[in-house]
């Protein structure tokens, strides 16, 4: 089933799912359309939820085990998956794309975030929708975000809210023409023993304030001084936004720099093929995407995107009704 691919530092697992491809969409198929079929919907997300018992049990033993310890890469990348293939509709290119309609990639990240917690999204971004479109937009290419198509920098998902994924997905539905947008990762196990005494003491101090990213809208405002790295010495989380994290003090600006430069010499890139999941932990591992050039002829580059919190109540008091978005 394991299989690995091109690495600077340590490989990331590769789970080949092509051989249960047609098992995993026939467990798709099952969920009923509630609820006008719609993805948003409540009862929708909770038939996605139990129709996770029905996968291939090495599907679910996989993502468990990469739940309870990601690895040394803090990544997982499925292949292999069910998307529509020929029947695919042109990939969009209207800022703020969303899947709204419970179409087979829909349901595959639905049934796996039920698996590795709970699907979660932000009002202000994307509308809260819980399956986004990772789109190149027309004007936008130079956009720090999912709608450009210039190097996206690496990046802790959403680094500036209190209640960040736990786990990101990122669904391949279409390549890019050249085949030359991959995704970036970059994990803290992997730089940790890299860093400087000195960095290492500023990265744990408070001297760092990060923005919310242009998604989220101006309004969102930057968040109070914190720590870049957190939690165990050994083994810390990372919070952190090359392109909108800011350094309160020199040696926290020579210890952010030193960190960025480790992350780019550890980094592994993954070329997405339609099919293939990656799965990131937002914990401990940074990503982003190298440079492409898009064609807006309706084959471009085209990943749908969820978030999963492993425990949604301690987002509770953001969330209204109990439901799966954040205001």
């Amino acid at each position: 089933m394991t299989a690995t691919i091109h690495s600077t530092g340590a490989t990331t697992p590769v789970a080949d799912m092509s051989d249960r491809a047609r098992a995993i969409a026939d467990v798709a198929r099952t969920i009923p359309p509630l609820a006008g079929d719609r993805v948003d919907d409540r009862a929708w997300v909770a038939a996605a939820r139990h129709a996770w018992s029905d996968l291939p049990a090495e599907l679910r033993r996989t993502l468990r085990e990469f739940r309870r310890d990601s690895g040394p890469t803090g990544t997982l990348l499925l292949r292999g998956l069910p998307v529509e293939g020929a029947d695919l509709p042109p990939t969009p290119a209207a800022a703020g794309s969303v899947q709204r309609t419970a179409a087979l990639p829909a349901a595959l990240l639905l049934m796996i975030a039920g698996g590795l917690g709970d699907p979660a999204a932000f009002r202000p971004e994307k509308g809260g929708a819980l399956v986004q479109d990772v789109v190149p937009v027309p004007g936008q290419e130079d956009f720090q975000g999912n709608a450009g198509s210039v190097l996206l920098t690496f990046h802790t998902e959403n680094a500036f809210h209190p209640h960040r994924p736990d786990f990101v997905m990122l669904l391949c539905l279409r390549a890019d023409h050249e085949r030359v947008a991959g995704l970036r990762t970059g994990c803290t196990r992997q730089v940790l023993p890299l860093l400087s005494a000195d960095g290492r003491e500023a990265l744990f101090s408070k001297e760092f304030r990060t923005a919310a990213p242009p998604s989220f809208g101006a309004a969102s405002g930057t968040t109070e001084a914190h720590a870049v790295l957190s939690g165990a010495p050994e083994d810390p989380d990372v919070r952190v936004d090359f392109a909108a994290t800011e350094p309160l003090t020199p040696r926290a600006g020579r210890a952010l720099a030193e960190l960025q430069e480790l992350f780019d010499l550890t980094a592994r890139t993954a070329l997405l093929e339609p099919g293939d999941l990656a799965v990131v932990d937002n914990r401990v591992t940074v990503h982003g995407r190298t440079a492409f050039r898009p064609r807006y002829d309706g084959n471009d580059r085209w990943l749908q995107r969820s978030f999963i919190l492993s425990d949604l109540r301690r987002s509770r008091g953001l969330r209204d009704a109990d439901g799966y978005v954040l205001g």
